[in-house]
């Protein structure tokens, strides 16, 4: 009975390491994208893969034919949209890296943008996963492409002060 289970065991974690070893990248990658960090400095977004990879690892015997990147992937929004919320009140107010191009988004901008564009989720899988409607996820990522492609415009510089006289 013990070799069986020890065999199982070492089997369990052959699979899981070949799957982190296949995934990790681009679920670092996702998480970087979520955090609006830069890829070389990303803190945030390692805990939330280690977080999330670690719960999959839990949960591996019970996946029965479930993708594992997808629940890997489907842990990783969840967390990241639970912390911005304790975090910051509501999904409206973060504090991402400056240099981030994703920074000028919202928490909730960027889980969505991230999930439908760079991960490819449907808008339907997009909305059951965040508990939104359908409509509401399709609003939010309209809003935070035009953000993308068109940035707010700094206030222009006052010219109300002192005028330069020619001589």
């Amino acid at each position: 009975m013990r070799e069986r289970q020890a065999s199982q065991g070492a089997r369990r974690v052959r699979e899981f390491e070949a799957f982190v070893a296949g995934a990790a990248g681009r679920l670092l990658h996702t998480a970087t994208l979520l955090t609006a960090e830069v890829p070389n400095a990303n803190p945030r977004a390692r805990r939330l893969l280690t977080l999330a990879l670690a719960h999959t690892y839990a949960s591996w015997d019970r996946l029965r034919g479930e993708d594992p990147y997808d629940r890997t992937r489907a842990y990783l929004a969840v967390r990241f949209a639970h912390r911005a919320w304790h975090q910051y009140g509501a999904l409206g107010r973060a504090r991402p890296h400056p240099a981030s191009t994703l920074a000028v988004l919202s928490p909730q901008e960027r889980l969505v943008l991230v999930l439908r564009l760079y991960e490819g989720v449907a808008e339907e899988q997009t909305a059951a996963l965040l508990g939104l409607p359908t409509e509401r996820v399709r609003a939010v990522c309209h809003r935070a492409m035009t953000t993308l492609l068109h940035p707010p415009r700094p206030p222009a510089p006052s010219t109300t002060g002192a005028q330069v006289t020619a001589s």
